[in-house]
């Protein structure tokens, strides 16, 4: 009898769970997150020029418990990055398939690069995450134009060059494009650059 009460209080708050989240809402999130992106709090909106909030994020954070679970049931740990304001998706696994290995990778590369660019400029990193400041039309210039930036890109497989490697980032959330020949990183892509900086600093 005992089982039975536990089982039915259980099918009761995971109908609640459920019942509080659309479908198509759930749906959008796990879009997402299939294509390799992570959820911002705030996403850059192209019409207003501005940054705004993003109601996938608010949805996440609203009903963590429920979507860990969820995912948790898809082999997936749903991570929740309280510095940069953001969430992703990591295989619960150890062993991390190569291509999420090579993914880091081509990411971690084009932060450096980036963030090495701006420092070298004598520019604040933190600027790189202000939609006002961040990359310009005169950064990408010299950026495409540096033969060492260009070699080190063609090795992370960017055969495109700047401009692929910018698209990569920015279909990863991990960085926006304000404006013709203007980019900014995101929350998240600024965490991330702040972690590879601190790690290669310490090595």
């Amino acid at each position: 009898m005992e089982t039975r009460d536990t089982e039915s209080t259980l099918n009761e708050q995971g109908a609640t769970s459920f019942e509080q989240i659309l479908p198509a809402h759930s749906a959008a999130i796990y879009r997402e997150f299939q294509a390799g992106r992570v959820i911002v709090r705030d996403v850059w909106d192209n019409n207003r020029s501005e940054l705004r909030a993003n109601p996938l994020y608010n949805l996440l954070y609203n009903h963590l418990s429920h979507f860990r679970t969820f995912y948790e049931h898809l082999g997936s740990d749903l991570v929740f990055n309280e510095t940069g304001a953001f969430f992703f998706l990591k295989e619960s696994s150890d062993d991390e398939s190569e291509e999420h290995d090579e993914n880091a990778f081509r990411v971690q590369v084009v932060l450096l690069l980036i963030g090495r660019y701006f420092a070298r400029s004598g520019r604040d990193l933190d600027y790189l995450g202000r939609p006002e400041a961040g990359l310009n039309e005169q950064d990408l210039a010299n950026l495409g134009a540096d033969e060492e930036y260009q070699d080190i890109l063609r090795a992370a497989r960017f055969e495109k060059g700047l401009s692929e490697a910018l698209d990569y980032l920015e279909k990863r959330n991990l960085l926006f494009r304000s404006g013709a020949g203007r980019y900014f990183l995101s929350s998240a892509g600024s965490y991330f650059l702040h972690q590879l900086v601190q790690e290669y600093e310490q090595s």
